[in-house]
């Protein structure tokens, strides 16, 4: 008889999966190993999720959704778009000590060893942030804090770029190593800095104010 998980149980097994799929990718990830880990059956895994390649879709959807309630929270309280700005980066830094595994099976994801999912995870993943900093943006330029009158959906394009080589480079082993090149060895050891010198560069190219 399986055993039937709450959600507590389900939240925790989706968390392992998310550590071994940021650790071994779609492919290497062993679902065996995932069930031991989280002690459960494989048969138990299977009875909620069809196969292995179902699960991962379900890991990604769990990590999202974190990221997504974070964001609608921030821009919800947040009228002024330089404030919003200034805590998404504070999640990103903070987040990459919390929940690194997240970056890192993001930067999976867009990576060719998940390209039959591609276009699926695109939708999933990008499509509500491009919304949700289109409509940041929108609303600075309606509030006259954006000197610039380009494109929201550019302009959130663009931004969401940036943020996204912020996330690997505070999670990513190679990424890491490329910011310790480019900005010095000591970067990680002031968060402080580097907030500072996103906001500079990100108000500047957008003209925010």
């Amino acid at each position: 008889m399986y055993k039937k998980m709450d959600d507590a149980s389900l939240e925790a097994l989706l968390e392992v999966g998310i550590d071994e799929f940021s650790k071994s990718g779609l492919d290497r990830a062993n679902i065996n190993k995932i069930a031991k880990k989280a002690n459960f059956s494989v048969g138990v895994i299977y009875k909620y999720y069809e196969n292995k390649d179902k699960f991962f879709i379900a890991c990604v959807e769990h990590s999202l959704k974190l990221l997504e309630d974070t964001m609608t929270e921030i821009l919800s309280k947040e009228d002024d778009v330089i404030s919003c700005i200034s805590l998404l980066v504070d999640i990103v830094i903070a987040e990459s000590d919390n929940h690194a595994n997240y970056y890192v099976m993001y930067n999976e994801i867009t990576s060719q060893s998940c390209n039959k999912y591609a276009v699926e995870l695109a939708d999933k993943i990008e499509n509500s942030t491009a919304h949700i900093y289109k409509g940041m943006f929108e609303r600075a330029q309606k509030k006259g804090q954006m000197t610039t009158e380009s494109d929201p959906f550019m302009c959130a394009f663009y931004f969401d770029s940036l943020l996204m080589m912020l996330q690997f480079s505070y999670s990513c082993n190679y990424y890491r190593e490329r910011m310790k090149i480019f900005c010095g060895e000591d970067v990680f050891d002031n968060p402080r800095r580097t907030k500072e010198s996103f906001l500079q560069f990100v108000t500047g190219a957008l003209g925010l104010k």
